[in-house]
């Protein structure tokens, strides 16, 4: 059984928590570390907006300033997720792994088995999606209105959103796995015509999305959330997590890092 390190990051802003994945990254790309599962939550709750995604004219910045959160971009593509009461997860892994395939596609699969038993640890029976028609055909700007391959569904609703990117031989998959959402925070984050569409989106939105505790019908908080996904990454990727806690000079480059890319506004706004 292989050795992973196991990040639990704890509730972090959303500018750390970017600039912790990608440095996560540079380090196991170095040789620094093994490969990586971190477990993170957000202080304040953050939207993230997806690498290629436009903010002009899609996300509503005074929507994000009146609840008190912070915009970041990810390295990841994608669309928008509001990162409020949810357990994130991200999986840093070489290419070269022996047990991750060449296509992106076919490395969800593997990668979500985590996620998969990570449900079934919390007594929730969660599916893959497998999308019939051609991804991307709805103009949202909203991640959880449509899942991607190998996404996790239950009951045909959205449970778990996920992204990946691969930089210089290095794979970073993260996600979002909500525990609780607040639909009018949330689609108080994007720009509609007018609220009549805004509120039509909001109602459709329940039949599209579900979080944990939507389904469980005694609720959990992080803690449980998190102990529950973490033995599913062990089972789900036959691997033994040992915990890692990042030293001084680490998270001073995190620091760096968060201040220098991931509060500027030339990356957050730059499309």
């Amino acid at each position: 059984m292989e050795t992973w390190y196991f990040v639990d990051s704890g509730h972090l802003t959303p500018s750390l928590n970017m600039a912790m994945d990608e440095k996560l990254m540079n380090w196991h790309r170095k040789g620094l570390i093994p490969p990586v599962l971190r477990f993170y939550g957000w202080k304040p709750a953050g939207l993230s907006v997806g690498y290629f995604q436009k903010v002009k004219g899609r996300i509503d910045l005074e929507g994000i300033e009146k609840n008190g959160f912070e915009l970041v971009r990810r390295q990841t593509g994608g669309r928008a997720v509001l990162h409020d009461d949810e357990l994130t997860y991200s999986v840093i892994v070489s290419e070269d792994h022996p047990r991750m395939p060449a296509s992106v596609k076919d490395a969800y699969l593997v990668l979500s088995q985590g996620l998969l038993e990570g449900f079934r640890e919390l007594h929730i029976s969660a599916d893959f999606a497998i999308p019939k028609e051609k991804l991307n055909t709805t103009s949202s700007a909203v991640c959880f209105e449509e899942p991607s391959w190998y996404e996790l569904i239950v009951d045909g609703k959205k449970a778990a959103g996920s992204a990946q990117t691969r930089k210089k031989g290095v794979i970073l998959q993260h996600g979002s796995i909500p525990i609780e959402v607040d639909e009018t925070k949330l689609f108080d984050m994007f720009i509609y015509k007018n609220e009549r569409l805004k509120e039509r989106a909001r109602h459709a939105f329940g039949d599209k999305a579900v979080s944990i505790n939507d389904i469980l019908n005694t609720p959990v908080s992080f803690k449980e959330t998190r102990d529950a996904f973490k033995k599913g990454f062990e089972k789900g990727l036959d691997i033994e997590l040992e915990p890692f806690e990042l030293n001084k000079e680490q998270w001073e480059e995190v620091q760096e890092l968060a201040k220098e890319k991931y509060r500027s506004d030339d990356w957050n706004y730059a499309r």
